[in-house]
């Protein structure tokens, strides 16, 4: 994957907005990882780990003796690299990977992503890479969404105009944005067994998780400049709307629907 690939900004804005969902999401995502893998994990590898937030949380919770960061993004990946060095942890290190192009055999216990495949113009491909990775008898965990849930209440134009444009923007680059709903059946493909999954969707009133979507919204300018799918004054008005909805206290903006799935690799 490369970065004309991506959709959404990176590097040090990008991280913020990334810290932001880590925030909300990263207690659930911990806590089903202790549920699935109840002993230490040995070795655990966060591929498309962008600002690190999973893998961090991992390393303090002492749920991993050692953590691997990886991802394609070398400037944010050394923003991870300075977080983890201010936090004292010893159990963690970060490198530049194409997960695309992942090609490691039996190295982890567990293999997590998030909001990685959705991605990818060739998930199922990485998923296989995934796999592949993971030891005999390994986890294999990836969080993703599916757009389509995105909600908010009451109805806003702006927001639905934001939901479009991030569709097309995904879908124009051949990426998935609804792939959770295919997750299940691409574990099976990918020849994984035990597999299970569960459907979390946060919601908001107010705070940090309920500006998502003006900040995605924000972060994807480039891709839908670039793309032709809305001029820079139209792109700024829903901005504005957006924003103003957004600020009001009497909407509620959720986040997309987040599919949790997993399964085991075949033991030898």
């Amino acid at each position: 994957m490369t970065h004309s690939n991506y959709i959404i900004a990176g590097g040090a804005e990008g991280k913020e907005r990334l810290a932001v969902l880590g925030n909300v999401l990263n207690p659930g995502t911990l806590s089903l990882l202790q549920r699935l893998h109840p002993e230490p994990i040995g070795h655990f590898l966060d591929l498309g780990c962008g600002g690190g937030t999973v893998a961090i949380a991992v390393a303090q919770s002492e749920l991993a003796r050692n953590v691997t960061g990886a991802d394609f993004d070398a400037t944010v990946l050394e923003l991870a690299r300075q977080d983890a060095a201010e936090a004292g942890l010893t159990n963690i290190r970060f490198e530049t990977a194409d997960a695309t192009a992942l090609d490691l055999h039996q190295q982890f216990d567990v293999v997590y992503a998030r909001f990685l495949l959705s991605h990818l113009t060739d998930p199922p491909d990485t998923l296989k890479r995934m796999a592949r990775a993971a030891r005999p008898g390994g986890l294999v965990l990836v969080e993703d969404i599916d757009f389509s849930g995105h909600y908010c209440a009451p109805a806003s134009s702006a927001f639905t105009r934001y939901l479009e444009l991030f569709v097309r923007a995904a879908r124009n680059n051949g990426q998935d944005p609804d792939i959770g709903l295919r997750l299940f059946r691409l574990f099976h493909d990918a020849g994984l067994e035990d597999i299970g999954f569960s459907v979390t969707q946060p919601a908001f009133h107010e705070g940090p998780g309920k500006w998502m979507g003006y900040y995605t919204l924000d972060k994807i300018s480039g891709a839908v400049l670039r793309q032709g799918l809305a001029t820079q004054s139209e792109l700024q008005a829903t901005l504005d709307e957006l924003k103003a909805f957004t600020a009001d206290p009497n909407s509620i903006i959720s986040l997309p629907r987040v599919f949790q799935v997993w399964g085991r690799k075949r033991k030898v």
